[in-house]
């Protein structure tokens, strides 16, 4: 009887010295964590912001292509006298992007829309004025112009500071 209290004895301060190192981590333990969480956040962090702007490039590049497509159609149009002459300006071109999003009718009677929506500048505020988003060109205007001649829309280019990942500035797309 004597050996098994004994053997019991034992178990139980086994039991328990389990129990002590299961109560929580150690401060080393809790710092080499912290220090992996570091490094990851430091890593991550980077690749997120360049894979953000990398998007809003995309769906600048995407919008641009979309806008000057529908203008070129537009133009097209005139040319053709698929539409109304009176409706555009002496050179061809729209008189506002309006114009492209509202629809004219052509020659056939039918409504035709160049574009669904404003577009709208993936690096402007959400709240922000088309005008605000957009430094519009007309035809006669100079590639660089800050102010629109007001008679018709040949281009659009985005109003925003920001340099674009492959070093070029991204209000001169």
């Amino acid at each position: 009887m004597f050996q098994s209290r004994k053997v019991l004895n034992w178990d139980r301060r086994a039991l328990l010295s389990n129990r002590v190192s299961d109560r929580g981590a150690t401060l080393a333990e809790l710092l080499v964590v912290l220090v992996i969480i570091s490094v990851l956040a430091v890593i991550t962090i980077p690749v997120a912001e360049t894979t953000a702007q990398r998007e809003k490039e995309a769906a600048l590049r995407e919008t641009l292509r979309d806008v000057r497509t529908a203008l070129d159609a537009f133009n097209a149009d005139v040319r053709a006298e698929e539409i109304s002459t009176s409706l555009a300006s002496e050179n061809g071109w729209p008189p506002t992007l309006e114009l492209l999003v509202e629809g004219v009718e052509g020659s056939d009677g039918r409504l035709r829309r160049y574009l669904r929506n404003a577009p709208r500048n993936p690096f402007a505020d959400a709240e922000g004025e088309f005008e605000d988003q957009w430094r519009i060109l007309g035809y006669t205007d100079a590639p660089d112009a800050d102010v629109w001649n007001g008679q018709d829309v040949y281009d659009i280019r985005p109003r925003t500071d920001k340099i674009a990942l492959d070093g070029t500035e991204i209000a001169n797309w």
